[in-house]
């Protein structure tokens, strides 16, 4: 028999650029240069093929929230589960893992958010939490129609509607925001707010409806806090009110929006979206991918906003990414009109709690609660944040933003108009410059212009003042650099 076992060690390098497609990648970037390649991670840092070290700045995506310290730890709870269990299904079963891990994140969700449904991975949960809000509607057996146009006006009594005839056989559509990044299946890409993401595959899954950011940078500087709140708010009530509020499922939103730059919601904001989407008989999903599971200083920005949604889409830092994991997170009442005669949720995932995936995902909470991941977030958020204001002394430096360790860095051209650079200047900028130049000196982080741009900045949720000082340190350097470059 012929052994198909190589007989010298692969060339990594040729094999990466001769059958590896990257994601989100130019990939004719590396016909005549070396791809990039990973081999081990220790805490917050990472080593690449060749031995240099980086300091990961960016969490792998956003994601590895304990670091990379803990795969050995990690690798005996997947490693007994699969001598246990290596695979069962959800579809009509059950396993250990998953009950318990349903069990252990609901003890951690703020409110009645009690009701798990697992899936692969962030995309996923979108997607699964837009097919729950539609047929949520139908399932329950109502819909609820307003009185009149006037939203301070009460619903009409259910059964008054049914006998009018006014009761509405379905929901679909869903709002999210501009230049929100909520996933890449086409239900998921659908709620985007990013026009560059959309466009290659459109047309998409109708319809979603965008509304406002809370971007507060490039608002008039005589704006107050409560009239950019009143602002965002009449144009989520215009949104409602223009797609029709009986036919809107979802509002979707970020709790801190990614895309765009770790843009923080101002006072009331979150009051307001509840109470319009309670006004208006609409489910309030928070997509906490990000989010969740310390990033911005509590288990889940939920918690931190008292948001109250009635869904959360969950992932990333479920795991902190070691293994591939989501879930859709539901209040009892969303809950309560499946647990109904023959009604069910006609949706499933084939690795949905996936029992090694589940036992990882259970490892990775108590390694959180026994280290005080989340306590250490909320302890140091305030001088990370002060680390990085340093960099407002820099003139290419107009904003810094974020809470927890979910921060964001915009580039401007003008600090005392805020012009920001155009997309040829971007390109020049970020892409030709910054992005290689921060990676040639050991920093992983993004430099992202899906709105204006800016470097994101989101390290593992064990970073401490050694890393933050690397951090400000480097990126210091490295924009300076850059604004020599941009006056030339």
């Amino acid at each position: 028999m012929t052994s198909t076992v190589p007989e010298k060690t692969l060339d990594l390098q040729r094999a990466a650029r001769d059958h590896l497609w990257l994601h989100f990648t130019r990939m004719s970037a590396y016909e005549g240069s070396e791809v990039p390649i990973i081999v081990r991670g220790d805490g917050c840092y990472l080593e690449d093929s060749g031995g240099k070290r980086y300091l990961d700045a960016l969490a792998g995506l956003f994601s590895v929230n304990i670091g990379y310290g803990y795969g050995e730890e990690m690798g005996e709870a997947a490693a007994a589960q699969m001598r246990e269990l290596p695979f069962y299904t959800n579809w009509s079963y059950a396993h250990p893992r998953a009950i318990e891990l349903a069990t252990e994140i609901a003890s951690l969700t703020p409110g009645d958010l009690n009701r798990l449904f697992f899936v692969s991975g962030g995309s996923e949960a979108v997607e699964s939490a837009w097919k729950l809000a539609r047929q949520y509607y139908a399932a329950r057996g109502e819909q609820r129609s307003l009185v009149a146009h006037a939203p301070s006006e009460p619903y009409r009594d259910f059964d008054a509607e049914k006998a009018a005839g006014n009761v509405a056989e379905r929901r679909w559509k869903a709002i999210s925001r501009h230049i929100a990044y909520h996933g890449t299946t086409m239900g998921a890409l659908s709620i985007n707010g990013i026009p560059a993401l959309r466009s290659p595959f459109e047309p998409l899954v109708p319809e979603v409806h965008h509304v406002r950011n809370t971007n507060r940078y490039h608002r008039p500087a005589d704006e107050t806090e409560a009239e950019f709140t009143e602002f965002l708010l009449d144009d989520l009530e215009h949104t409602i009110e223009s797609a029709g509020p009986d036919t809107v499922c979802m509002v979707i939103m970020e709790p801190v929006q990614n895309a765009g730059g770790a843009f923080t919601p101002p006072e009331g904001y979150w009051r307001g979206v509840r109470e319009l989407c309670d006004r208006y008989d609409i489910l309030l999903c928070t997509d906490e991918v990000i989010t969740g599971f310390g990033r911005v200083g509590t288990w889940f920005g939920s918690e931190r906003y008292d948001i109250r949604p009635d869904l959360m889409t969950i992932a990333k830092g479920l795991s902190s990414s070691y293994a591939s994991i989501g879930a859709v997170v539901a209040s009892d009442r969303v809950m309560e009109p499946f647990m109904r005669d023959t009604r069910m949720y006609s949706h499933g995932i084939t690795f949905g709690g996936h029992p090694v995936a589940s036992a990882v995902a259970l490892k990775n909470i108590e390694i959180m609660k026994r280290d005080q991941i989340v306590e250490h977030v909320a302890a140091t958020q305030d001088t990370f944040k002060a680390k990085l204001d340093e960099l407002l002394d820099l003139p290419i430096v107009g904003d810094v933003r974020g809470v927890g360790f979910f921060y964001a860095i915009e580039l401007v051209k003008d600090k005392e108009t805020k012009a920001t650079f155009d997309d040829e200047e971007c390109e020049t900028l970020l892409r030709q410059f910054l992005s290689p130049r921060l990676f040639e000196r050991g920093l992983i982080c993004r430099a992202d212009d899906r709105g204006d741009p800016v470097v994101q900045i989101s390290p593992p949720l064990v970073a401490g003042q050694e890393e933050f000082d690397r951090i400000v340190s480097i990126l210091g350097d490295v924009l300076a650099e850059a604004w020599t470059r941009v006056r030339k």
